[in-house]
């Protein structure tokens, strides 16, 4: 087994290869890598030499959103029964002569299949992961085929709970009933069977889309060669789950949700959806990166005395982000992708080991975290790591420093499209 340990710090990179648990190993703060004092395994470092960037980042361009509809039921984790659903989604690049080159991008909370580019009649829908995807990114369409897949459950096309139950006609609102983690993959692995894509070259996601990585390389081992989970956990904290549960009784107790039936009755608990977002919205950033847009600057220059005006610009922030969410996403879907979040944790079914959880998996792994996100800390993903390193497999491991916190995923970071693009680099070597 071999595992590689990346820490960027001062834009430099380190490549470590030990034949041992990260656990036994330490940095001193220089980026220096040292074994502990009883440890006489002798550890060879050398520089890792990315390829530099050197190609033109354009974009996969106008793409369209195609659907399918399943007409065989699936049978959910709860023993509920989808008797038939639509999926919705994207495809980028083309599948090569073997179709080894496929590559599915699993989203997270909020974001759909739309991965990239734009669409010919709203110019401004950008893709939410287009600095990552497209000719010459870091997942190149030039050598990759690359599948974006709305979950269901979601209010972007898949069937969900503003769609109509077939079965009692009416709108789902929230009879639909709650889906997981492994739900989600079951349906992708269905949309792919159509595709006649046997296995994935690689499978990406970051939060909770990595949690769907995750687990499509223990649901499905033999269907994946490579497995990227970023910014992720093996399961929510108990924090965690906190944070969604406010935010589920901000949406529940709004006088507008009517029981989850309001689209019935055409309202929206927008003061429900919005202070949800509002609270998510803080978990994604660290408190350094809020502190240098906002910090304690007055929206208005100076102070009204007020406790119902807007006074500080990151009230103005927040309440800007609330009410542009609640205007686009479904309280529902909000409910039901943050229990999918706190209902994952595939350690569950093996007495809380992860390693035993992992040892199905065949493929091998990228991990990433950054220094500053405190959803899913670095710690989490080290966790992930270990086990990953008890079963012997083979994992990279790369903490980024960032002062982005959890969003920085979904940023421009020069050393973490680094890290990917020569990852993506050396899977293109394989499928070629």
């Amino acid at each position: 087994m071999r595992l590689k340990y990346f820490y960027l710090q001062d834009h430099s990179i380190a490549w470590k290869a030990v034949s041992r648990c990260i656990k036994d190993i330490m940095f001193d703060g220089s980026d220096q890598l040292i074994p502990n004092e009883d440890d006489a395994l002798s550890i060879q470092l050398r520089n890792l030499q990315l390829a530099p960037d050197t190609r033109e980042n354009t974009s996969v361009g106008c793409v369209e959103s195609k659907s399918m509809k399943f007409n065989v039921p699936l049978l959910l984790r709860s023993g509920s029964i989808i008797a038939e659903y639509v999926l919705q989604y994207e495809t980028y690049g083309s599948l090569n002569a073997d179709r080894s080159n496929a590559v599915l991008v699993c989203h997270a909370l909020n974001a759909s299949h739309h991965l990239a580019g734009f669409y010919a009649d709203d110019l401004e829908k950008v893709g939410w992961w287009d600095n990552l995807i497209g000719p010459g990114k870091p997942l190149d369409t030039n050598s990759f085929f690359v599948v974006g897949i709305n979950n269901l459950g979601s209010c972007f096309g898949s069937t969900g709970p503003m769609h109509i139950n077939s079965e009692t006609r009416k709108i789902f609102g929230s009879d639909f009933p709650v889906v997981t983690v492994e739900d989600w993959v079951d349906a992708q692995a269905r949309l792919l069977d159509i595709l006649k894509i046997d296995q994935l070259a690689a499978v990406i996601g970051g939060s909770l889309g990595g949690m769907q990585a995750l687990s499509w390389s223990i649901k499905f081992p033999s269907r994946v060669r490579h497995c990227l989970a970023i910014a992720t956990a093996a399961k929510l904290s108990a924090e965690n789950i906190a944070f969604n549960e406010i935010a589920r009784r901000a949406i529940i107790t709004d006088p507008e949700y009517h029981g989850g039936h309001y689209s019935m009755l055409g309202s929206r608990p927008r003061n429900g959806l919005r202070l949800a977002r509002m609270l998510g919205h803080i978990t994604y950033l660290s408190s350094i990166a809020m502190e240098y847009k906002f910090g304690r600057v007055l929206h208005q220059g100076s102070p009204a005395y007020s406790v119902h005006n807007t006074e500080f610009e990151v009230e103005s922030y927040l309440r800007y982000q609330g009410d542009k969410f609640c205007e686009y996403f479904d309280a529902n879907t909000y409910l039901l992708t943050t229990r999918a979040l706190d209902y994952f944790d595939p350690a569950l079914e093996f007495g809380g080991n992860l390693s035993s959880a992992l040892a199905a998996a065949r493929c091998r792994f990228l991990v990433i975290s950054f220094t500053t996100d405190w959803r899913f800390s670095p710690g989490r993903s080290v966790e992930i790591v270990e086990a990953l390193v008890q079963q012997n497999h083979e994992v990279s491991y790369a903490e980024i420093k960032s002062t982005q916190g959890h969003d920085a995923f979904l940023l421009d970071d020069p050393e973490y499209h680094a890290i990917v693009r020569d990852y993506f680099l050396n899977i293109s070597a394989e499928v070629s």
